[in-house]
Parts: structure tokens; C-alpha cells; sequence
């Protein structure tokens, strides 16, 4: 496995879950974003910091006991910043099968200690899949810096 993708897996435990038995979507965003930092850090060998979370997707429900896999991938590079494609999946800790249960862009920064963007490795896609996801975080980024604009646009606030 190359450093552009780190793996974690776990089994939800109890306290991962809401009162309809299913892990909560707050504690699922978490582990998406812990899954993202240590894929930015391995990139970057910095310290990073989440910057954005786009097109986060709940497909299907993960449950208390269920054996949970999230593969953080880097799909895109700028200058300083890192744009990750995490996938989360889950199924019978007992059986092979597994399924996509959640997915997420995330974008991180690598700073230095005083808090200023530092140079990243570039990332060159390897393959057809590469490129496609690769295309994807770029329309998820260009839609959150739309999205950004209008809302300062609309409400005055930054």
C-alpha cells in the first residue's frame, strides 16, 4: 500500500451508537475525519487541519457489532493542501462481504508550528479510477468555494 491510502478497521461498539441502535452520523464524520488527517500527515509528513468536508453521503446504516473499514485515499494536491476521498464500509464481522455504507471529500492543510500553509508532495493519479476521482474533488471543490461566495454573497457574513 502506498502512502497516498491508509486503512483502519474497528467494530462499532456500543458507545458509537443512537437510540435506533445504528452508529450515530456525528461519530461516523469523526472517524471519517481522523481517517483523513493520518492519510494527510503520511503524505505531508506535517501537522495538517481539516479545511473542508464535502458531499458527505449516508448510504446505509452501520450497527453496534459491525466490523467497519475506512480507506482514506489522496486523489488531489495543490500547493499546501490535500483533497482525500474516504469510503467507509461495514458489514458482519463474521462473513467477507462488505459495503459501502458512507462516503466524503475531505481537504486538509499542511502547516508548519506557527500555523502557515507549508508545500505538499504533489499526487499524480495512477490509473482510469485515479483520474475520475481525481475530477470528482475538483467539482466538489469548486462547488464549495461557489457554494462559499454565495453565502457570503447573500448574507453579508465571511
Amino acid at each position: 500500500m502506498s502512502l497516498a491510502t491508509i486503512t483502519f478497521q474497528f467494530l462499532a461498539e456500543p458507545t458509537d451508537v443512537n437510540f435506533g441502535g445504528n452508529v450515530h452520523g456525528g461519530v461516523v464524520m469523526k472517524w471519517i475525519d481522523q481517517a483523513a488527517y493520518a492519510c494527510a500527515a503520511q503524505w505531508s509528513k506535517e501537522y495538517c487541519v481539516t479545511v473542508s468536508a464535502n458531499g458527505i453521503r449516508f448510504i446505509k446504516p452501520i450497527k453496534v457489532g459491525q466490523l467497519v473499514k475506512l480507506t482514506a485515499s489522496i486523489v488531489h494536491t495543490g500547493t499546501s493542501s490535500m483533497h482525500i476521498y474516504v469510503s467507509v464500509s461495514s458489514g458482519e464481522a463474521t462473513e467477507s462481504k462488505m459495503t459501502v455504507a458512507n462516503r466524503c471529500f475531505i481537504s486538509f492543510m499542511a502547516i508548519d508550528k506557527e500555523g502557515r500553509p507549508v508545500h505538499v508532495p504533489s499526487y499524480t493519479p495512477q490509473d482510469e479510477n485515479d483520474f475520475q476521482l481525481e475530477l470528482v474533488a475538483m467539482h466538489a471543490k469548486n462547488f464549495a468555494k461557489q457554494l462559499d461566495m454565495d453565502f457570503t454573497e447573500t448574507t453579508g457574513v465571511h
